[in-house]
């Protein structure tokens, strides 16, 4: 993706059913669509083993 804005302006895929259970087409998707995160699996097991925080005031 050589412009983000270029990204802004174009359409969005098309979806699949109706209310909440619309979803983009994965069938219609391609590699530009959405984001790489690499990490993601990472921080996952990270934030599940950070303790909670709870606002006690």
């Amino acid at each position: 993706m050589s412009d983000p804005l270029d990204k802004a302006t174009s359409t969005a895929p098309p979806t699949v059913g109706e209310g909440c259970v619309r979803r983009y087409d994965p069938h219609a998707l391609s590699d530009d669509d959405g984001t790489e995160f690499p990490g993601a699996a990472e921080l996952w097991l990270q934030l599940q083993e950070a303790p909670e925080q709870t606002d006690e005031t």
